[in-house]
């Protein structure tokens, strides 16, 4: 495209620069920001909320009450008629003083919409019992290290929450420039929908008030009525609310399965920021996992008691096994420590945890030093679970050998960075970037170890002899690409 030699070859953003510079020059135009401000009507007509801190002389002017005045506090001997503020009808709030002239003044009787108070309270939170609106405490803990709230509130409250924070930064209470560093909004929960039309109204019926079948794939094919034994209509997976009565009752789940199932349902869903689709069967399923490393973990203690004393662990004496049950072990607590601390993704920390119960369940222990390795990966198991099923963390850690200390007290594990250095590791082996064998290799190995293993292991050399190799390509301790003349 021809724009011209100061244009040509510039993207949007430097050609806009350029072309402002040049209109300017040229005086056709100037550079200049149009902000689209609207009026913001922000009192309320009620009693609940901010006072505004206005008053009206009898002269009709509008004037704030003085700094030394406030806060101006609401009357707490109200009488709620229903029909309008309680504060309109009392003289003894509205009938006031204008300090500056000492003639009769009557004050506002409007509050402030209550994005007022719900734009800042973080902020309070940081300064207990101070006299004044925050103190030096709010710059030692603000801005907010993980502000957590529902998607709902973008357009409204974390818009009125940025400009406070703002406010409040330009008028010297506090340092930062934005409230919080990191932000989570967290998804819906969505429920399955039944009901029953007539004369042309639904009549919609709780999930825990149908029987639905399903196919082999969990796909639900029908639901009848548990009080009449007749059919329903499975309606869409729609937001847990009265309207559509597909809310679940958590004290009747908490009653059934207990809490620590409900909430690792809750967190192993999906990642916290996406839609949680509610599931009778996911809770069930979280039920016997747990049941299962109540199993498990009982089953390694009763072989550790009958061996007579604690088994120690000697890292010098470590076989195959253990060594591969410790590094997995390790790679799951710092896969879990990053998913909580610093991806927010809980769901997948626990299907780390079960991925390490499984391989667990595989392990044959063969004399002290491998029961010594699983002691240590049950304890670790029970840590990492804590935060989220804390009332069956504490009795595992009992059950363990701990009945003298706290669970709280023993700090979240942190991987053993000599557990994580693997004796060999897999790397991949492509022919023509399409994979075509793997190798077992130590962990450094160079082109001159891999190019001979690559080109014998016979899956590769299909695909390999007779041609002419033009690259062999190494990405250290990850894969091989060999790319061949076709």
């Amino acid at each position: 495209m021809n724009s011209g030699p100061d244009l040509d070859g510039k993207n949007f953003k430097e050609a806009f620069e350029a072309l402002t510079i040049l209109l300017s020059a040229a005086g056709r135009g100037q550079k200049r920001v149009n902000f689209r401000l609207r009026d913001w009507g922000v009192s309320r007509q009620r009693y609940w909320g901010c006072p505004i801190p206005m008053i009206y002389r009898e002269d009709g002017q509008a004037v704030p009450v003085p700094p030394e005045l406030l806060p101006v506090v609401l009357p707490e001997d109200v009488l709620f008629s229903g029909v309008a503020s309680p504060i309109k009808s009392m003289p003894s709030f509205i009938n006031t003083i204008d300090s500056t002239t000492g003639l009769p003044a009557k004050r506002e009787t409007d509050t402030f919409d209550t994005f007022v108070e719900s734009s800042w309270y973080y902020a309070r939170y940081t300064s207990p019992g101070a006299p004044t609106m925050l103190d030096q405490r709010a710059n030692y803990w603000l801005p907010i290290d993980l502000y957590i709230g529902g998607i709902e509130h973008a357009v409204m409250h974390l818009l009125y929450f940025r400009f406070w924070h703002k406010a409040m930064r330009d008028c010297g209470y506090v340092q930062s420039d934005e409230p919080a560093i990191n932000l989570l909004c967290q998804g819906m929960v969505v429920a399955e929908t039944f009901y029953r039309e007539s004369d042309g109204k639904k009549t919609w019926f709780n999930p825990a008030e149908v029987d639905v079948t399903r196919d082999a794939h969990g796909r639900m094919t029908g639901a009848v009525l548990k009080a009449d034994g007749r059919p329903v209509t499975i309606g869409a997976v729609e937001k847990m609310s009265k309207s559509k009565n597909n809310g679940v009752d958590p004290q009747a789940l908490i009653d059934e399965y207990g809490a620590d199932t409900v909430r690792l349902f809750s967190m192993f869903a999906s990642p916290p920021d996406q839609q949680l689709e509610w599931s009778q069967s996911g809770v069930e399923g979280m039920a016997r996992f747990l049941r299962r490393i109540w199993r498990m973990a009982a089953e390694h203690v009763e072989t550790a008691q009958a061996a007579g004393r604690p088994p120690k662990l000697d890292l010098g004496k470590l076989t195959a096994a253990d060594k591969a049950l410790r590094t997995k072990l390790h790679e799951t607590i710092e896969g879990v420590n990053r998913d909580i601390g610093t991806r927010y993704t809980f769901n997948t920390a626990i299907a780390k945890v079960m991925e390490l119960s499984n391989a667990i369940g595989k392990f044959e222990a063969h004399g002290p030093n491998s029961r010594a390795v699983l002691q240590e990966a049950w304890e670790a198991i029970v840590l990492l679970l804590n935060p989220i099923t804390p009332h069956t963390s504490h009795a595992l850690w009992q059950l363990l050998g701990h009945p003298e200390t706290l669970l709280e007290d023993q700090g979240f594990p942190k991987a053993d960075p000599a557990a994580l250095v693997k004796d060999l590791i897999t790397v991949v082996v492509q022919v023509n970037g399409k994979l075509r064998g793997k190798l077992e290799v130590a962990p450094g190995s160079g082109e001159d170890l891999l190019r001979p293993l690559a080109f014998a292991n016979p899956d590769v050399a299909r695909f390999t002899e007779g041609k002419t190799v033009r690259k062999f390509i190494v990405v250290p301790d990850k894969l091989v690409n060999i790319v061949v003349a076709e």
